[in-house]
């Protein structure tokens, strides 16, 4: 920044540990004395976040940008000695404002201990259930996965938000007032997906494992064999730590899985339909074509997605089998009224990104699925999905929301990972402020991003 002269430095986060990284990005440029402008923007930030987490770390002028439309306002703001001044005052104002709400919806937080909590967790009567064996448990790998067949289970609602247009598909194609621009955009769409498939410019990959398990308090004991004499790896999760009203339990993840003594399963999976994804954007861009470029990108996470859906019902209805009868529309996926449930590390019911680990390790999807993960843990190619897959009729997705330190102390025990590091990776969850400043936290872990095996 320095060395160009910038006028001002922009920050985008794709996935949750973006958040501590533009925390740290902030608390170096304080260090390093810089006065120029940071703009916070992407997928994972809000204005919140901003106000109360990366703004106290810089005293130059920090701003949430909701999203790009808004940049070239902001920017110009931000440069005009004409609205510069009032533009940052009325910031302020507006930030200290949301600072302060949020320290009173902190203080007013009524907190259970993390063994209230476990008391509350599902109800389940394991005693009156039998969990559903897999017709075909193990490793299952689908190589070169035909991309037409998924066209028909994309949901293209998140399409279109990617273009910034909002509405739900297909109403969006005949609104008032984006209707054209979104029906112009769907046929372009429609007209590049044909290309892809029919050239095979972009090539999709699956792997899936169906295991035996059993829960261990909030974690998840991953056998080697049916036997389950060994275990191979063990899941950690949270468990909702906030009173709940009468009759609402405070879920976990691991509430869906019997304890040991009555034998069940869990689902493992990691797809992608990004293979190719770079190059053909790089064709693109080289050709100054923007507007192909991102609809390149847009399309293979709708791919992913749809390949993603399209797995779990393989594994309800042939691979696991314990809906074997299911018979549902794309719309009725769409709403997700199948019987389970797929979360993925890093999302509101599991959001630590580093057990992404465990799930690499039980998968190998780099060898088997051509996916690999960066030192934060989120996915190349990015067109790409992963998480577990539960049975059990009751599961239903949900938000872990804001938790306690006893069960982050809790937490990093069970993963033998140092609480600094914990409260790190949790930070998008943390329910008070950690000790030590942040900038400071996160240079002592930078040598140790990957969680303790």
């Amino acid at each position: 920044a320095r060395k160009e002269k910038v006028d001002i430095i922009g920050l985008s986060g794709l996935i949750t540990p973006s958040l501590e990284e533009m925390t740290h990005v902030a608390s170096e440029m304080e260090r390093e004395g810089f006065q120029i402008p940071l703009l916070i923007g992407g997928a994972t930030t809000s204005r919140v976040h901003t106000a109360v987490k990366i703004a106290p770390n810089y005293h130059g002028p920090t701003v949430h940008v909701k999203d790009a439309s808004r940049g070239v306002g902001v920017a110009s703001s931000l440069l005009s000695d004409a609205q510069r001044d009032a533009f940052l005052a009325r910031i302020r104002t507006e930030y200290e404002e949301t600072r302060e709400a949020h320290r009173g919806k902190t203080a007013r937080t009524d907190w259970l201990t993390l063994e209230q909590a476990r008391d509350n967790g599902v109800p389940i009567d394991w005693s009156g259930y039998a969990p559903p064996a897999p017709r075909q448990p193990g490793l299952h790998v689908f190589e070169d996965y035909p991309l037409e067949d998924l066209v028909g289970c994309i949901d293209w609602t998140p399409f279109f938000q990617t273009w910034e247009l909002n509405g739900r598909y297909p109403a969006i194609l005949s609104d008032e007032r984006v209707g054209e621009e979104a029906t112009r955009l769907f046929n372009d769409a429609r007209a590049m997906l044909e290309r892809i498939i029919g050239e095979k410019l972009l090539g999709a990959k699956a792997v899936v494992a169906l295991l035996p398990a059993n829960r261990v308090g909030d974690d998840i004991d991953v056998y080697d064999d049916e036997h389950r004499t060994l275990v191979r790896i063990t899941l950690h999760h949270l468990r909702q730590q906030t009173q709940k009203p009468p009759g609402r339990p405070n879920q976990c993840l691991a509430d869906f899985v019997a304890p040991r003594g009555t034998p069940d399963w869990i689902g493992a999976f990691a797809v992608t339909a990004g293979i190719g994804v770079d190059a053909l954007v790089e064709r693109y861009k080289a050709d100054h074509d923007d507007y192909n470029a991102i609809m390149v990108k847009a399309l293979a996470d709708r791919l992913a997605e749809a390949l993603a859906e399209r797995m779990h019902v393989r594994v309800r209805k042939d691979l696991w089998g314990y809906a074997a009868e299911e018979s549902l529309d794309n719309d009725a996926l769409i709403r997700e009224e199948y019987r389970g449930i797929r979360p993925a590390p890093g999302y509101p019911a599991c959001p630590d990104h580093t057990e992404k680990a465990r799930l690499w390790s039980l998968l190998e999807p780099e060898k088997n699925a051509g996916i690999s993960l960066t030192d934060a843990f989120a996915m190349v190619p990015a067109a790409s999905v992963s998480g577990w897959y539960f049975s059990h009729p009751d599961a239903r997705y949900f938000g872990v929301g804001k938790i306690n330190r006893d069960q982050v102390a809790d937490y990093a025990a069970r993963k033998a990972m140092d609480i600094t590091q914990a409260e790190r990776w949790l930070s998008p969850v943390l329910g008070y402020s950690a000790d030590e400043h942040p900038g400071d936290r996160f240079t002592r872990n930078r040598s140790g991003l990957a969680p303790t095996p």
